[in-house]
């Protein structure tokens, strides 16, 4: 019955409802939600803190999350994955991604070997160049990481819709298995170049900033807007699970990062990664309702 839901987009599979994406040509999937660290894992030394990070980190594995998101670029946060990661048993689900960020100091090489120290992992399943910088530096040095087997996938990262065409440009001249980019209901500029190439050329997409940091849902919340009744065909039961669905039904998006520091909110999130999944038409009947209010 489960099958009889999934829309006919190539690329999906599902795991006892929950939803996963192929990446670009490999037989490895992904569960279409993961969790982001920006700003929510930037909590220092904070023993209370770091606690309640340890127990998002163990409700995520056991929600059947995946990817974390995280940068150097991000305070404290590889020292907070860490720390919640040396208190759990390690998911085999994990899928750790950072990036390079060249204010950060050091080579990429060093960064990757600190980041490695402070993840507490071995190696990372993705690197990525932190929004496009020095990328044709990093990038180069982690086209050999990967050719050396120290890490699986190697991609760039762009936020807030900006530097499209530079991301167009790489994404057709480099060989790279990831694009991170802002995608949300409000922010569909991607759809018109970025996610026909990424489907073309067979690379992974992770949306950034599915509620616009976290504006878009706070101001629906806030003017006490209403799902649609119609919403309950797609599963959505929460603004959360209307807004994330929208994403990852995409058929070039193969995950999503929402970031929170709330158990329930995280719940919610991953509630958005199971059956059913809104259809091509479904999915314009969101943006029309979306753009209507």
């Amino acid at each position: 019955m489960a099958a009889s839901l999934l829309p006919a987009w190539p690329g999906f599979a599902a795991s006892s409802g929950r939803w996963q994406k192929a990446i670009g040509a490999s037989n490895k999937t992904l569960p279409v939600i993961g969790m982001g660290t920006w700003r929510t894992f930037n909590v220092g030394n904070d023993a209370r803190l770091l606690a309640a990070r340890t127990e998002l980190v163990k409700a995520f594995f056991e929600l059947g999350g995946g990817m974390i998101d995280s940068s150097p670029m991000y305070g404290s946060a590889p020292d907070v994955m860490g720390h919640a990661l040396s208190q759990l048993d390690m998911a085999d689900s994990l899928f750790a991604a950072e990036k390079v960020w060249s204010p950060a100091g050091g080579s990429a090489r060093e960064q990757v070997a600190d980041l490695q120290k402070r993840w507490k992992i071995p190696q990372f399943d993705l690197l990525q160049v932190h929004n496009l910088s020095d990328w044709r530096e990093h990038l180069a040095v982690l086209r050999e990481l990967k050719a050396a087997g120290k890490v699986g996938y190697i991609g760039i990262t762009t936020s807030h819709g900006r530097r499209h065409s530079e991301v167009e440009q790489i994404m057709a001249s480099e060989n790279i298995d990831f694009v991170q980019l802002t995608y949300n209901i409000s922010e569909r500029e991607a759809e018109n170049r970025l996610l026909p190439l990424a489907k073309e050329k067979g690379i992974a997409v992770i949306a950034n900033r599915p509620y616009n940091g976290g504006s878009l849902i706070n101001n629906l919340k806030r003017r006490g807007e209403r799902l649609p009744g119609w919403a309950a065909e797609c599963g959505c039961t929460s603004w959360a699970e209307f807004l994330l669905k929208f994403i990852v039904s995409h058929p070039a998006i193969s995950c999503a990062i929402p970031a929170t520091t709330r158990l329930e909110h995280l719940q919610e999130n991953m509630r958005a990664g199971l059956n059913p999944m809104p259809s091509a038409e479904n999915r314009k009947q969101m943006v029309r309702f979306f753009d209507s209010l």
